[in-house]
């Protein structure tokens, strides 16, 4: 067994493999597949900042428990691909332009004759927490091909965020026309209305919940100009739960959080029961 995968549990571990995607193959990633046998539908999954694709086995093992694999990869700087560097907050900007670019190349490879079809390209989904999350709903600002989307701890409204709360400044400044560029707020032009999932802590010390308030009502007034249901964003909150700074994690609510998100990838990927 990979010494990543001893803290995975044995049923996850059996069905996780550890390779290498996109752009010649410079983007570690972890697939896991609920039998490695038939097509099933899948959630490109982005890690937080200054962690790794190996974070929170849990998710992964109720994804695939349910029938949907994952397909995780190591951010820009991160886990396989380590630069202290690049994990600093004032280096964020980079991390979410380089995996802007990533993302589509990651799938692009799934779709290589060599998977033969298991990872399910027409029941695709992508989600993220905190860094993740904003380079996930960067994405969805642009033509993609996904189903649904799933982020958590995140926002969309960078230049609410890092303008910083009233006697709270953001601790990094960023050059205003670079967060323009990477901010989803300022692209909703783009953005086509999906089943959307978000799920915050009211009282997250690292991304205030307002700013992500403010972004769900833009998105939701644009999902109403283009003749869609706004109440196809889903935001799900807890007002604290007791894990570090309420952003890393959902503390004494994870086991709810992760629930919560499966069953909302459970209604819009409709998988079906992995074989035995």
């Amino acid at each position: 067994m990979d010494d990543r995968f001893k803290r995975f549990p044995a049923y996850l571990a059996e069905r996780t493999r550890i390779v290498r995607l996109g752009p010649d193959n410079s983007v570690p990633t972890l697939l896991a597949h609920p039998d490695w046998r038939t097509p099933a539908p899948t959630v490109i999954w982005l890690h937080g900042r200054t962690v790794n694709k190996e974070l929170d086995p849990g998710r992964y093992l109720r994804w695939i428990r349910a029938g949907i694999a994952a397909c995780a990869i190591d951010l820009p700087g991160h886990g396989e691909r380590a630069d202290a560097a690049m994990q600093e907050p004032a280096r964020t900007l980079d991390v979410l332009d380089q995996v802007q670019r990533e993302i589509d190349q990651v799938i692009e490879s799934l779709a290589d004759p060599h998977y033969g079809g298991l990872f399910d390209l027409d029941r695709l989904a992508i989600g993220g927490m905190s860094a993740g999350g904003m380079a996930t709903l960067r994405r969805l600002c642009e033509p993609h091909p996904f189903v649904c989307a799933t982020v958590e701890a995140t926002t969309g409204n960078l230049a609410g965020l890092y303008a910083g709360a009233p006697g709270r400044p953001w601790p990094v400044s960023h050059p205003p026309e670079r967060v323009a560029a990477l901010d989803p707020m300022q692209h909703l032009a783009g953005f086509r209305p999906i089943a959307l999932l978000a799920l915050h802590t009211e009282a997250d010390a690292v991304v205030p919940i307002d700013v992500q308030r403010t972004f769900l009502a833009r998105l939701r007034a644009h999902y109403a100009v283009q003749g869609a249901d706004p109440d196809m964003i889903e935001f799900r909150t807890w007002p604290e739960t007791g894990a570090p700074l309420e952003h890393n994690g959902f503390g004494r609510h994870a086991n709810d959080a992760k629930n919560t998100q499966l069953e909302f990838l459970r209604r819009h990927l409709r998988p079906s029961a992995p074989a035995a």
